[in-house]
């Protein structure tokens, strides 16, 4: 480095000085060696993906599940509806996991869970069975979705620099990777208890060995441990109602968006289903280049742009007389939205002194946002109209510009 290279200053999300030391850890050490944090952001970017592939794994043999287990449409709904149940009942138990065996431990067990999980509901043979291991399935999902979490902002902490967004968005390669995969077997006739056995597999030998390498932090004293099951610090409730606006909005978007253009724009079925497609890929390459936009120009002016760009793709998707004024509303919803859930749980991670506590309450509530948005658009679609529906979701969209200032970081 030159005399007139300068490194670059803390984003204005991020704080320079080092707080003090809590249940996340110590605050910066400065004779870390460079080289152990690139490997510990590669190793927590690999443990995002992983756990994203499981999840697009699963998504696409549902068709052969359903099949099996041998249940109606609605009888599936009623299914699909548990593992957000579990995840929300277990993910207050993280930060007590993390606390008690440390963070590194908690998520190489919790993660190799997750990733065996993909076993269960292809074995179910009935709807009572297929609901019991779903819960499971959500339960060890949401479980190590806080650590990594918690994990992931720890480890941007430590950089002094955003990372958070383009985190999750390896998590959206992940499912993308994941549902490629699932494709391909659906596609060859694969046996879907095979299919996911071997992904399984492989999953958790790429995710045993990805959490050596992620941070060690350092557990709290025992006069500060965690209960094992703690409701959520207030702050976090707040910041947690910003990221169930963004949360409400990709929910109703990614199992909505397809129906909206086949019904109420009467396309075709492959451009309708291409929508879907897009918003998926338009929601991770924002999240791949969120962080660079969140480093420049910080998490408040960030989050106060996405929501404005959301609110115009939700008036765009409402008013659209034809397919492509709806086709970009979606894709504005979703480039707007992308990097919100991921700066919550930073800010959460910051509000207080237990951040996987405050981290499991943002989860769970945006957890919730998803299990009640595909639902709620539903019911309000046959009272009313899809249009309807999708002005619900550009009015919560409104919430994202009045609640940014929620994710400003302390000074």
């Amino acid at each position: 480095m030159t005399a007139t290279d300068k490194p670059p200053s803390a984003p204005p999300h991020i704080s320079r000085t080092p707080p003090p030391a809590t249940a996340s850890g110590p605050g910066p050490d400065p004779a870390a060696p460079e080289s152990r944090l690139r490997r510990a952001r590669f190793a927590i970017a690999l443990v995002f993906c992983l756990h994203g592939s499981v999840t697009g794994s699963f998504a696409t043999r549902v068709p052969w599940i359903q099949e099996h287990a041998g249940v109606s449409a609605g009888q599936l709904g009623l299914a699909l509806a548990f593992p957000a149940v579990g995840g929300s009942v277990a993910m207050p138990m993280a930060g007590a996991l993390s606390h008690r065996f440390g963070a590194r431990p908690a998520l190489r067990v919790l993660l190799a869970l997750w990733t065996l999980a993909l076993t269960l509901p292809a074995l179910a043979p009935n709807l009572l069975t297929l609901c019991l291991v779903l819960f499971l399935f959500g339960a060890t999902a949401g479980m190590s979705d806080v650590v990594m979490n918690a994990l992931g902002v720890e480890t941007e902490r430590r950089l002094g620099r955003s990372i958070m967004s383009g985190l999750h968005g390896m998590w959206s390669i992940g499912a993308l990777i994941g549902s490629a995969a699932g494709t391909v077997a659906a596609h060859l006739g694969a046996d879907a208890r095979l299919h996911h056995l071997l992904a399984a597999g492989v999953l958790t030998a790429l995710g045993v060995p990805a959490t050596r390498s992620v941070l060690a932090v350092p557990r709290a004293p025992a006069a500060e441990a965690p209960p094992r099951f703690a409701l959520p610090p207030r702050p976090a409730v707040l910041i947690g109602a910003v990221a169930f606006c963004a949360v409400f909005a990709e929910g109703a978007s990614l199992d909505w968006s397809a129906v909206y253009l086949r019904d109420v724009l009467d396309t075709s079925p492959g451009l309708a289903a291409a929508t879907t497609t897009a918003f998926t890929l338009t929601m991770a390459l924002a999240r791949l280049a969120g962080d660079a936009v969140v480093n420049r120009f910080g998490a408040v002016r960030t989050v106060r742009a996405g929501g404005a760009l959301a609110v115009l793709g939700g008036v765009l998707v409402v008013t659209a007389p034809s397919p492509a004024p709806a086709l970009a509303g979606f894709g504005l919803i979703g480039l707007g939205i992308a990097v919100v859930v991921p700066l919550a749980f930073a800010a959460a991670a910051r509000s207080g002194t237990a951040p996987a506590q405050a981290i499991a309450g943002v989860a769970t509530i945006t957890y919730t946002a998803g299990l009640i948005a595909p639902s709620l658009v539903g019911g309000i679609a046959d009272l009313t109209s899809l249009v309807a529906s999708f002005g619900l979701v550009t009015a919560l969209a409104c919430g994202l510009t009045l609640g940014a200032r929620l994710l400003r970081a302390p000074q």
